[in-house]
């Protein structure tokens, strides 16, 4: 994987979902910076706005509330988004949500729906809306952020893992349906970031948690979003023309498959 031209996603556009922050963010930075418009979704307005003005794009990216469990809001939300740019070209699943940090016997019914249903009814609901218009244009990538728990499994994460393990299946089955009519479907498997993700778990167990993730990783190091993004970059341009339904590890030599 070379560096990515500056012009490398020119004219294209991209939804990136929880793009308000960490990765998301450094996804649509990325994405900006080689030439593409951005509509970033998001379910906290305040921080949407800082994220907007921070990347300093006014006529290239756009902020919208929505919540991606909501089928009807993604609908809304894709319809306004071809509106406004002309086309939808790149959709990046990023939205997610870690939840409880204890035993899966002690999730409760209602902490486990809202971690799939965040993390991969959401990314369904976004396909579903987008993955029709690329088919009527035959181009489109879609990335789907998952992450190496969906591979391995988290202690104390199950809801978790066992989301980013049905994303990581999602990705496979669309790759497939898609894979001869110019969209591509690929997922990405990062590590831990050190990102606000780590302010949602409960005090008592933040520093094992970190501790235990950062024991996995063979670099030693979480990875940086900005390496997430140049990942997810690369993905939904046309540089990466013969991979679909496909998993690519970023986890610092953590993942064995």
């Amino acid at each position: 994987m070379t560096a990515l031209r500056s012009d490398a996603l020119n004219g294209r556009h991209a939804i990136v979902t929880g793009g308000a922050r960490g990765i998301g963010l450094a996804i649509a930075r990325r994405c900006v910076a080689t030439g593409a418009s951005v509509a970033l979704w998001d379910l906290d307005a305040a921080q949407l706005s800082r994220a907007q003005q921070a990347l300093a794009a006014p006529d290239m990216v756009s902020a919208e509330v929505v919540d991606v469990r909501d089928e009807g809001q993604v609908a809304h939300a894709a319809a306004r988004s071809q509106e406004r740019f002309g086309s939808i070209d790149i959709l990046i699943n990023n939205a997610g949500v870690l939840g409880p940090t204890v035993p899966a016997w002690e999730h409760t019914s209602a902490q486990w729906c809202q971690v799939l249903d965040t993390n991969l009814t959401g990314a369904w609901h976004c396909c579903r809306a987008v993955a029709p218009v690329m088919l009527a244009r035959q181009r489109g990538r879609i990335v789907n952020i998952a992450s190496v728990a969906g591979k391995e499994g988290n202690g104390l994460n199950a809801a978790y893992s066992a989301s980013k393990a049905g994303l990581i299946a999602l990705t496979k089955s669309l790759g497939k349906e898609l894979a001869a009519s110019g969209v591509l479907v690929n997922c990405i498997t990062p590590s831990a970031a050190d990102t606000e993700v780590f302010a949602d778990v409960p005090a008592e167990h933040r520093d094992r948690l970190r501790t235990a993730l950062l024991s996995r990783v063979p670099m030693n190091r979480f990875v940086e979003v900005d390496e997430v993004a140049a990942m997810a970059a690369w993905l939904a341009s046309d540089d990466c023309s013969f991979s679909t339904g496909a998993v690519f590890d970023i986890s610092g030599g953590r993942s064995m498959y």
